[in-house]
């Protein structure tokens, strides 16, 4: 005769928490443009005009550069045309987001990096940061604050003959991002361990663009109290 077994799951103590990042410092972001995803799938399938670029309009790349939580314009075909259709798309209430990934990214190395022993492993399985949207592959936390400028940087690219390029990027100079952050109540790292880690990582790490972690000093940020 068969018997029946049965195995008790237990209930994972799943919590949210609300906080909010304040800007220290400009935020440069840096979205893959469509174009130049298709421009690296054209050269990696060695098609004839592979490499090959359209003439520069720097709102069109700009406007690239952001991620949008509102409908992206249509790029302009030339400089002024793209210049209506972005400060168009600002008037009517434009919305902007960065990426919770990445945000989560900067405060799991942060103990790794001020000494606190606290594994990478740990740190990354023990909290996630929702996003407001979907996008693609990642979700996206709104960005709050004035409208982005456009940014002209001279940067150089390209393996050992780096060559000089202009690249034009969205920045918000007063800037801050609600997050909500769903972690373990009864989890190997606590709480308090990952928002002293969120807090941290706007000094040591930063997000965007030139932020510390990558030599600059842009994209730092506290948390609120």
């Amino acid at each position: 005769m068969a018997t029946t077994s049965y195995i008790k799951i237990p209930v994972i103590d799943k919590q949210i928490m609300r906080v909010t990042i304040v800007g220290d410092t400009p935020l440069i972001v840096h979205a893959w443009s469509e174009k130049a995803k298709q421009m690296m799938l054209d050269k990696q399938q060695k098609k004839a005009d592979a490499g090959k670029h359209d003439i520069k309009i720097p709102i069109n790349d700009a406007m690239d550069s952001g991620y949008w939580l509102t409908e992206k314009p249509e790029h302009g075909i030339d400089d002024a045309d793209a210049e209506r259709k972005f400060f168009d798309a600002i008037e009517a209430g434009a919305k902007f987001g960065f990426r919770a990934d990445g945000i989560k990214a900067a405060a799991a190395i942060t103990p790794k990096r001020t000494g606190q022993k606290i594994d990478g492993t740990d740190m990354r399985g023990a909290f996630f940061i929702k996003g407001s949207t979907d996008a693609s592959t990642f979700e996206l936390a709104e960005i709050v604050g004035p409208a982005p400028t456009v940014r002209e940087d001279m940067v150089r690219v390209g393996g050992q003959s780096k060559t000089a390029d202009i690249r034009y990027r969205l920045m918000f100079e007063d800037w801050r991002i609600p997050l909500e952050i769903k972690y373990l109540g009864d989890g190997k790292v606590s709480i308090e361990q990952i928002l002293n880690a969120l807090n941290l990582a706007g000094f040591v790490c930063g997000i965007g663009e030139w932020r510390p972690e990558k030599k600059g000093q842009f994209g730092m940020f506290h948390l609120e109290a």
